[in-house]
């Protein structure tokens, strides 16, 4: 058997030697497989920006909204405050109201939220402080309420407008003073209620105006992660019970006035959505790469037939059949690892360029990049067994006479 460094001298030769060949062969398997690391890091990618944008709406949330109104009172609201494991509850409710700034008036939503609404619905305050308890007519806005809807910027201090609807013909207005101004959120495809275009004010005050004492909905957090789907059913047991729903209904999801969301649940459905995304990306890469494995086999098909006579000059110099096969398999190994470098860096810079773009997570296992590099020897390798065969079976006689 020839050495494995002679073999590689050799084959390094024949690359060099032709080498609009070789850049044609090894193009082949640069775009497979930066394709493959490209589209299988932006998958990664995308499920980090999903989970990302879950846990921006919240820290463990479960959210209990009403399907009717009238439904939430304080009786519920204690209910799944004292469920054990939750370790806060905010009550909600909304309404489109008229917010009127310096003689300008645009219809906006107006959310009605306790004091612990910040920590458990994750808001991150630009300026100001939060609504506490003993608040009046403050209000806190989001980003593009402050910045956006009006022609002029809204500021801490700043007096607002707010009409309210109350009963089917009248309206109530009333000044409210901007407390804060919500920090622009960076989750835009999964929301809960858009901060980011909403106003939020004291749900006491908003009760007050409206002449009514129940909740739109519960917002609530549970205090570990691991165990939010037990706490949350936990919560929802108890409070069915309430609405006078027996544990044996409560698998007809249906039979409750209210439904109910958790993290884990929205976790679920974005992990299957990134799954598909990067299933589907993946499947197109892989096409790529076995149209560049297919480039390779060819050219190298080609290549036994160019070097026809070499091969019966190297057999009749001594070289056996297997060091022939050996020979056209280093040479087919070699391309494959020239391709797999270079496919690695542009699929790198490629995922790093679109992620950087699309100002998404930067994400690259290196697990990715190893197996992308393993991707195309391994093409290499298989590519060129049948045209080392090949060349291996040809007799030396034959060989020597073809011109």
């Amino acid at each position: 058997m020839i050495p494995l460094f002679s073999a590689g001298k050799i084959a390094l030769g024949s690359i060099t030697s032709a080498k609009l060949r070789s850049t044609l062969t090894v193009l082949g398997i640069v775009i497979g497989v930066a394709a493959v690391i490209a589209n299988v890091s932006l998958g990664a990618s995308f499920n980090q920006h999903f989970t990302n944008e879950v846990t921006n709406l919240g820290s463990n949330f479960i959210f209990f909204q009403g399907m009717q109104p009238k439904l939430f009172y304080d009786n519920e609201l204690k209910t799944v405050e004292s469920t054990p494991g939750i370790s806060g509850a905010s009550p909600l409710k909304s309404q489109a109201a008229e917010v009127t700034y310096m003689s300008e008036t645009k219809n906006i939503i107006v959310t009605g939220v306790g004091q612990s609404y910040d920590k458990v619905a994750n808001t991150k305050l630009q300026k100001g402080t939060f609504i506490n308890d003993n608040d009046g007519y403050v209000a806190i806005i989001g980003h593009k309420v402050a910045n956006e809807k009006f022609d002029r910027s809204i500021s801490v201090r700043n007096s607002i407008n707010i009409a309210f609807r109350v009963g089917e013909n009248e309206k109530v207005t009333k000044t409210f003073k901007v407390k804060a101004i919500i920090q622009n959120p960076e989750n835009t495809v999964v929301q809960a209620y858009d901060d980011n275009e909403a106003i939020l004010i004291p749900i006491g005050v908003m009760n007050e105006i409206l002449g009514e004492n129940d909740y739109g909905g519960i917002f609530a957090m549970a205090e570990d992660p691991a165990t939010i789907q037990e706490i949350s059913d936990e919560a929802d047991k108890r409070l069915a019970r309430k609405f006078g729903i027996s544990d044996r209904e409560l698998a007809d999801k249906e039979s409750r006035p209210y439904f109910l969301i958790n993290q884990a649940e929205v976790l679920k459905q974005t992990d299957m959505m990134a799954a598909a995304l990067s299933s589907f990306l993946t499947a197109v890469a892989l096409i790529s790469l076995l149209v560049g494995s297919i480039g390779i086999m060819n050219i190298m098909l080609v290549s036994v037939t160019e070097r026809t006579r070499e091969i019966g000059v190297l057999k009749s110099l001594g070289f056996t059949a297997s060091d022939i096969l050996f020979l056209f398999m280093v040479e087919s190994i070699m391309l494959g690892v020239f391709g797999g470098i270079l496919g690695s860096t542009v699929g790198i810079a490629g995922a790093y360029g679109v992620e950087t773009l699309l100002k998404l997570p930067v994400v690259f296992p290196f697990s990715l990049i190893v197996a992308g590099f393993f991707v195309a020897v391994l093409v290499g390798f298989v590519s060129g067994v049948y045209p080392a065969r090949k060349a291996a079976k040809m007799k030396p006689v034959d060989s020597l006479r073809h011109e």
